[in-house]
């Protein structure tokens, strides 16, 4: 399993979800560009020592992505998903992708999706921050692929 960030503008929540993904023994995808310099001090406050232990990859475009990136579903996290995330059989080789603070993903990035999941939410409100649903959608997609569990 994997998490892809799509064109990330605020590195504090790069740095957050670098960090979870670096305790769960994930690797996490930056497809840019980016609303930041990668060796932003956001970044690293969020990320913490955890940036050296993790494993990053960097795509320069959502094309270099799709051309390089390892097998797996590519599962979209957006607020325009069709399906609860609760509702939906994740697999150990998914990539988990998260949109752009700011504007989510663009049309291309929702038509080459396997699959569009969101998190249920009152209808009178916008979203959830990204490294907080990142968080939420990780959770439930390792404990149904029992990752959780070889962590211990």
């Amino acid at each position: 399993m994997r998490i892809a960030l799509f064109q990330p503008d605020i590195p504090q929540n790069t740095g957050t979800i670098i960090r979870m993904a670096t305790c769960f023994g994930l690797s996490v995808d930056i497809i840019e560009p980016c609303g930041f310099i990668l060796d932003d001090k956001g970044l690293k406050r969020a990320g913490m020592d955890y940036l050296k232990e993790a494993t990053i990859s960097r795509y320069f475009s959502w094309e270099d992505f799709l051309q390089k990136h390892l097998p797996g579903r590519l599962i979209l996290c957006t607020t325009k998903g069709s399906r609860l995330y609760t509702d939906f059989t994740y697999h150990k080789d998914d990539i988990i992708i998260m949109g752009r603070e700011s504007c989510g993903v663009p049309d291309e990035v929702h038509q080459k999706a396997d699959e569009r999941i969101r998190i249920p939410m009152r209808p009178d409100k916008r979203s959830l921050n990204v490294a907080l649903s990142c968080a939420i959608i990780t959770g439930e997609a390792m404990r149904q692929t029992g990752l959780f569990y070889e962590l211990v």
